[in-house]
């Protein structure tokens, strides 16, 4: 099992000195990875706290690449039709390329409508735009002359590099505990996250996912889907290994609250009694 840790980027984590003695904190316990979320404009009223400080993740990333050497750096999740594309390849090629090949991309398509029509989306075509967002991103990562025409986005003629230095791309893990979800980590996806699931409900995602795979292709390039869970709460070593059992690679687990000391709390926590032993 590998654990992540989620949440460096709002609360108190986010002020400038917390975030970099907890990010060098977390790689020295022994963390595999550090996750960050992707809220722009927080609808009043919304389920997360939307005036809870919350640095932008892409942003967020570049500058934890800059501050730790060996952990891996994840976007947990990117909402990526409220994301230009172009200018997204050309910021995850440049984060990879900054954190020598430790880039994670989870992405979703979101589910805040107010922040995503701000941003140019909307709820009936997320899913619609998701996909072809991350076939154009691929077409500017892999393509030696790309060209893309889309519904929402076409380009000829241009050219981005530095390329990643993953390739031919860094893994992309799929978000979201839909059909389409489903089909889209099966079809393209190197791995799936799954947000503050208990057993029973991982168990409920693992078999929605077998049966996308009886009725979806996957590539043989992508190998065996890798399969990421923030639980709720911090679990003990028996849940942990319960979370294995079922197929979990990985657990992304974040604080009770987004203030520092609980976050300093759970990386002593898991760093003393679960990483290592699992």
């Amino acid at each position: 099992m590998k654990f992540g840790l989620y949440g460096l980027h709002k609360g108190s984590s986010a002020e400038p000195e917390t975030l970099h003695r907890q990010a060098r904190l977390a790689e020295d316990a022994g963390f595999e990875s550090l996750w960050v979320g992707d809220h722009v404009a927080l609808p009043f009223g919304a389920d997360n706290p939307p005036d809870e400080p919350r640095l932008e993740a892409v942003v967020a990333l570049a500058h934890l690449a800059a501050v730790t050497s060996r952990v891996r750096l994840g976007f947990g999740l990117i909402v990526l039709p409220q994301r230009q594309p172009v200018l997204m390849a050309k910021q995850i090629s440049s984060i990879d390329v900054l954190s020598k090949g430790r880039l994670i991309v989870g992405i979703g398509v979101g589910y805040e409508e107010l922040e995503l029509r701000a941003l140019g989306a909307s709820l009936a075509d997320r899913g619609a735009r998701t996909d072809e967002y991350l076939s154009a991103m691929r077409a500017l990562w892999d393509e030696p002359t790309p060209r893309f025409e889309g519904r929402f986005v076409s380009f000829s003629d241009v050219i981005e590099r530095p390329r990643p230095l993953q390739q031919p791309h860094p893994p992309i893990v799929i978000g979201g505990h839909s059909p389409a979800a489903y089909r889209r980590a099966i079809e393209s996806g190197n791995g799936w996250y799954g947000w503050e699931l208990d057993l029973d409900q991982t168990d409920q995602a693992l078999t929605g996912l077998r049966e996308a795979a009886s009725r979806h292709e996957r590539p043989a390039d992508l190998g065996e889907l890798e399969i990421t869970i923030t639980p709720p709460g911090i679990p003990d070593l028996d849940t942990t290994r319960r979370y294995a059992e079922l197929g979990v690679h990985r657990l992304a687990v974040q604080p009770s609250t987004a203030q520092r000391e609980a976050m300093d709390e759970l990386i002593s926590e898991v760093g003393e009694t679960l990483v290592g032993r699992v």
